[in-house]
């Protein structure tokens, strides 16, 4: 029998996906993909990609732009602590390596949001290193083919599959390997349907021999989904409306949204709204609208957003923590999803 990373490798065709960022060894470049990437599919990712290249062609570039310039060219992608934990790192970058991106796995690894598996990848894509990946793919694969049913969000599973990812790996090319192994897990052994009749190692895999292709791979960790109600006040009036950024250590920090309050409750009604400590401040409404309600579901919590439209015949004044804006620019600054949606199907009416 060949090795499992010969016959990966004769599997292996670089043009079967054409990615920018495979096109390169900068590992600026390649640290971003490797980031945007994280919970994010390839699909979604690319244009995000292209417009941080664009916007920041250089870690020097990246460093140097405002954190709100940052999360607003993040918009709409999620999991915004991606993009703080990138602008800190290319800050690092500067700092402690002179502008000059890292090289080792070691000093890789210090940097910001960086863990083991993105720090193998840049090391082994843009250095050519032997370090074995270890992503969603690689698991899927490794666990399949051998029969590992050790759960993967375990530490005796994480332990397991680095060393035997790691004992697989082709030292000469890691490069193309580590390459190889995650576009094959995305092609062929993809998580729902895959092309089994076309793997190269269905002789020998074990998930399908037993017939575990939809068992493999295994996590101990069942997901339990905590549900929030934010209630927003849309606080407008002819000219201005106000927003306020999110600074706790919680979702969505350094994006902005509007005046909120978070309860159980998924509903309130106008005179709960009137009466409420939350807006007594806020003066007299001349009108409140229909509540409008949109959903958005994160890795560990289904956030329900009700937005509530209060037109007041002049702003009053807040305290330094709110933002009061001409409507007219509202579209300049970074917003959670769920916000944004709401702003598209009602920017016409506000402004």
């Amino acid at each position: 029998m060949k090795s499992f990373s010969k016959k990966l490798l004769e599997w292996y065709n670089p043009a079967s996906r054409n990615l920018p960022w495979k096109q390169t060894n900068d590992a600026y470049k390649i640290w971003l993909s490797e980031i945007i990437l994280q919970q994010t599919r390839v699909e979604q990712g690319t244009p995000y990609y292209l417009a941080f290249i664009k916007q920041y062609p250089t870690v020097k570039k990246l460093a140097a732009a405002p954190l709100d310039d940052v999360l607003k060219l993040w918009e709409g992608l999620g999991y915004y602590s991606r993009a703080r934990n990138l602008h800190v790192a290319a800050q690092q970058v500067m700092e402690e390596h002179k502008g000059k991106f890292p090289e080792t796995h070691a000093e890789i690894l210090q940097l910001k949001g960086i863990g083991n598996y993105t720090a193998a990848a840049i090391a082994s894509f843009a250095y050519n290193l032997p370090h074995a990946v270890l992503d969603g793919n690689v698991f899927r694969v490794l666990s399949r083919v051998f029969g590992i049913e050790t759960p993967i969000d375990s530490t005796e599973g994480k332990k397991q599959f680095e060393q035997l990812a790691q004992q697989l790996l082709d030292n000469k090319n890691p490069s193309t390997y580590n390459q190889a192994i995650m576009d094959f897990g995305a092609l062929v052994c993809k998580p729902q349907n895959p092309l089994c009749e076309q793997c190269p190692f269905s002789s020998e895999c074990k998930a399908l021999e037993l017939n575990k292709i939809s068992l493999l791979p295994v996590k101990a960790k069942k997901l339990i989904k905590s549900e929030r109600h934010f209630h927003y006040f849309v606080l407008f009036d002819a000219k201005d409306i106000y927003i306020k950024q999110r600074t706790a250590k919680d979702i969505w920090k350094g994006l902005f949204e509007f005046p909120v309050y978070e309860s159980l409750q998924s509903t309130v009604n106008s005179q709960q709204i009137v009466s409420h400590p939350y807006i007594k401040k806020y003066g007299e409404p001349s009108t409140i609208d229909c509540r409008l309600s949109y959903k958005q579901t994160l890795s560990h919590q289904y956030i329900n957003g009700h937005f509530y439209e209060i037109k007041l015949e002049k702003l009053p004044k807040f305290d330094k923590s709110y933002l009061k804006i001409p409507k007219t620019t509202i579209l300049n600054y970074a917003f959670p999803k769920i916000v944004r949606s709401y702003l598209e199907d009602r920017l016409n009416f506000l402004t």
